[in-house]
C-alpha cells in the first residue's frame, strides 16, 4: 500500500474535491491508501468519520480577515499543526500530498513537501486560495477549477499548471427528458421551470427576494418555481408551496432531479455549484456571497459573465422586482438561454475527478523511472 495525504477542509466546497479525488485514485490504483489531514473545527471532524479512510484532525485554526484580533492563537496552533504533520509524515511515509483548499490544505502540504513528500494542489476558485498563492512555486502539480485563475499564480519551473475543472458527481449517462423531469415535481411539461437554490442551507436574501416577488405578484406569470430554501428557514417559506406553480423544499437530494427540470438556475456562485452547472449545461443567474474570503464568489461569477457562460447579479441589485424582471427576461428569450448553456457546456469538466488523479498518480509513476 502507498499512503497519499489529503488535506482541505473547513468548508465542504473544500472537503469534497478532495474526497472525489480519493475515490478516484483508488479507482485507478487499488494499491493507494488515502490518509486525510484536516481540523478538528472543520467541517472534515463531522464528514471524515463517516468515510472508510484513516484520518487525523489537527489543532488547525482559520485566518480571520475582519475579526483580526482572533488571531493571536494562531501561530502557536500552526506550530503544534507542522509538528503533528511531521510526526505523521515520519510514521506513514506519503508518497504524494494532495491539497485542496481551505485552512488546513496550507500548513500540511507545507510541512510534508519540506520533508520531501511530492505536492499537488486542487484550486476551485476563479481567484486562488492563500494556500494555493503561497505554495505554487514548492508543488508539482496545480489542477485549477478556472482556467482564470493562472493569473495570479507564479508557479515555480517544475511546478505544472492544468485546467483540470473541480471534481463534481457527473450527469448521468442517461439524462431524463426534461418534460418527464417536471411532471415528476408537479410542473407541466410546457411550463418554464426556475430552480432557486443557495445552498445546503439556503440564502436568507436570495430567499427573501424571491418571497417577495412572489408576495408582490413580481414573479413571472406561468412560470414555475422549484425553491430550495435551506433547512434553516424552511418553515419561513414553506408556505408558499403551490401546485403546478411553487414547490419549496428545505433540501434537495439528489440535486440531479432539480436539475432535469430546470430551464434556468438562480444562485450562489460558489465553485461547486458552478462546476455542476456546466457539467448539466444550464443557464444560471449567478448571485455571489458578499462576505465570501477574498470576494471569490464574485470573481467567479464575473468570470462565469465575462464567457458568456452566466448572468451575473450582485446580491445589492437582487432586489425582487429587479430579480423577476431578470428572470423573465431570460426566459423570454430562448436563443439567449441556448447560448448560455452552450458557453456553459464549454466549460465543464464533468470527468475531473478522474483527470486530476490519474494526472497525479503520473508523478509516483516518474518517481519509480
Amino acid at each position: 500500500m502507498r499512503n497519499v495525504f489529503f488535506a482541505g477542509g473547513g468548508t465542504g466546497g473544500h472537503l469534497m474535491p478532495a474526497l472525489a479525488i480519493a475515490d478516484a485514485m483508488v479507482r485507478l490504483d487499488p494499491g493507494v491508501r488515502p490518509f486525510f489531514v484536516g481540523s478538528r473545527r472543520g467541517i472534515e471532524a463531522n464528514v471524515l468519520p463517516q468515510r472508510p479512510w484513516p484520518y487525523a484532525l489537527l489543532p488547525l485554526e482559520p485566518i480571520h480577515r475582519r475579526q483580526w484580533w482572533l488571531n493571536i492563537s494562531l501561530p502557536l496552533s500552526l506550530l503544534r499543526s507542522v509538528r503533528e504533520v511531521d510526526a505523521l509524515v515520519a510514521k506513514h511515509q506519503p508518497v504524494l500530498v494532495v491539497g485542496t483548499g481551505g485552512y488546513a490544505a496550507g500548513p500540511v502540504v507545507w510541512a510534508a513537501s519540506r520533508r520531501g513528500v511530492p505536492g499537488v494542489l486542487q484550486e476551485q476558485n476563479a481567484f486562488p486560495g492563500i494556500a494555493t498563492r503561497r505554495l505554487a512555486r514548492q508543488v508539482r502539480q496545480i489542477h485549477l477549477g478556472f482556467p482564470e485563475a493562472r493569473r495570479y499564480l507564479q508557479p515555480g519551473p517544475g511546478t505544472e499548471v492544468l485546467d483540470s475543472g473541480n471534481p463534481i458527481q457527473p450527469p448521468p449517462a442517461e439524462r431524463v427528458e426534461r418534460a418527464l423531469a417536471k411532471a415528476r415535481w408537479g410542473f407541466a411539461a410546457e411550463q418554464p421551470v426556475v430552480l432557486v437554490v443557495g445552498g445546503s442551507q439556503g440564502a436568507l436574501a436570495i430567499n427573501a427576494a424571491v418571497d417577495a416577488a412572489l408576495a408582490q405578484r413580481l414573479w413571472p406569470a406561468g412560470v414555475g418555481l422549484l425553491w430550495q430554501s435551506g433547512a434553516a428557514t424552511y418553515e419561513r417559506f414553506a408556505h408558499r408551496s403551490e401546485r403546478h406553480r411553487v414547490v419549496v423544499r428545505a433540501f434537495i437530494d439528489p440535486i440531479a432531479e432539480a436539475y432535469e427540470a430546470a430551464d434556468l438556475v438562480v444562485g450562489r456562485a460558489g465553485a461547486m455549484t458552478i462546476a455542476e452547472l456546466c457539467a448539466w449545461g444550464l443557464p444560471a443567474i449567478l448571485i455571489p456571497l458578499p462576505t465570501a474570503a477574498a470576494g471569490h464568489q464574485l470573481t467567479n461569477a464575473r468570470a462565469m459573465a465575462d464567457a458568456g457562460s452566466a448572468v451575473l447579479l450582485e446580491q445589492s441589485e437582487a432586489r425582487p422586482p429587479a430579480l423577476a424582471e431578470r428572470i423573465g427576461a431570460l426566459l423570454a428569450h430562448p436563443a439567449g438561454l441556448a447560448d448560455l448553456s452552450r458557453a456553459a457546456l464549454a466549460r465543464a469538466h464533468p470527468d475531473a475527478a478522474d483527470r486530476i488523479a490519474a494526472k497525479a498518480l503520473g508523478i509516483l509513476s516518474d518517481r519509480a523511472l
